[in-house]
């Protein structure tokens, strides 16, 4: 023989073992064994997608398998209340577990539904879930949407796997379909992501920050009445405040009598640099300190005396070498050779 047939309490079963198929209520199907190769599927998404993901992907296939089924029963039924008569003696006779649909209302749009061994139930118990699954109550709310010609959604009221000795699922209208939930699952993600964007480029600027606080415009002692500042680079609001209060906090310590500001690397002199200058020498000054300024290139030059900026009474030199010799001569100090 190469064909059998078999009918378990109205449900139909086929095999064609020449052709090497089998047919569940005139549709081809498949055998999985539950708790290894079935498992190992499920195990599989999971792995690959994450388990919230994975809940996901289940949810919304059991939803669409759930559309499938009302859409084929209405189709060879196709009243509602025969069709719901039908369906927990389809379900069990093919191992999804015992299934008795609690109470009912077409007007209402809402039903009770209870299973008890579920397959979903088994894998659950396999992979050392303590959490309901997610399938199941999809594909029931699939098959009440599409029975029904609306909207329906669920909610867990009891749970096998958590310790119940069966599981039931409400269902009711609601406006949550699984496209929502996969929408709301992308940008949940992406504002996720986006928010650890956010945080390494905050943690990396800060980081960049003190980089910069410590290696910027360092104060570099000469002799112990001699300090030099090389301003590197363009200094807008927040390197300059940086720049002036790390040096006014630190001058008392050194007690030089002369500050040198090299401005040989100093970029897009601009008003505000000028005047950050000017407000530089005059704390200085008031703390005991003088200023030279030295690296006046010709373009600086120009620049200072199209600004206005009063230089008169600051020492201005081309080389960081002659302000440190003038201000050496102001001490009545000399290098020398060692005898």
């Amino acid at each position: 023989m190469t064909n059998y047939e078999l009918n378990v309490q109205g449900s139909l079963f086929d095999w064609d073992i020449e052709k090497g198929t089998i047919t569940f209520e005139n549709d081809e199907v498949v055998l999985f064994w539950v708790n290894t190769a079935f498992k190992a599927l499920l195990d599989s998404i999971e792995e690959i997608s994450g388990e919230k993901a994975a809940k996901l992907v289940l949810e919304t296939a059991g939803y669409r398998t759930g559309k499938i089924v009302s859409s084929f029963y209405l189709e060879s039924i196709g009243d509602t209340e025969k069709i719901l008569e039908k369906l927990p003696n389809t379900y069990v006779t093919a191992g999804w577990g015992v299934t008795e649909i609690v109470s009912f209302s077409e007007k209402e749009k809402t039903a009770v539904v209870r299973v008890k061994n579920s397959w979903e139930y088994k894998i659950n118990l396999a992979q050392g879930k303590e959490e309901e699954g997610t399938f199941l109550p999809g594909h029931w709310a699939g098959v009440l949407s599409g029975l029904l010609g609306a909207k329906i959604w669920y909610r867990v009221l009891k749970s096998q796997v958590e310790g119940e000795d069966c599981t039931e699922y409400e269902f009711f209208p609601s406006h949550i379909t699984p496209t929502l939930n996969v929408n709301a699952m992308i940008q949940e993600e992406e504002q996720r992501a986006k928010r650890g964007l956010e945080e390494s480029i905050s943690e990396r600027t800060k980081m960049l920050s003190d980089i910069i606080k410590d290696i910027s415009s360092p104060i570099i002692p000469v002799i112990e009445s001699i300090l030099v500042i090389p301003l590197i680079g363009k200094y807008e609001e927040f390197r300059a405040e940086e720049l002036l209060n790390r040096t006014l906090l630190n001058l008392p310590r050194y007690q030089a009598s002369y500050l040198i500001l090299d401005l040989t690397g100093l970029k897009g002199v601009d008003e505000y640099t000028l005047d950050f200058l000017q407000k530089f020498v005059r704390a200085a000054s008031l703390l005991g300190t003088s200023c030279l300024l030295v690296g006046i290139t010709p373009e600086l030059s120009m620049q200072i005396a199209q600004s206005g900026y009063e230089v008169s009474e600051i020492p201005c030199f081309s080389i960081l070498q002659q302000g440190i010799k003038y201000a050496l001569d102001q001490q009545g100090l000399q290098i020398t050779k060692k005898q």
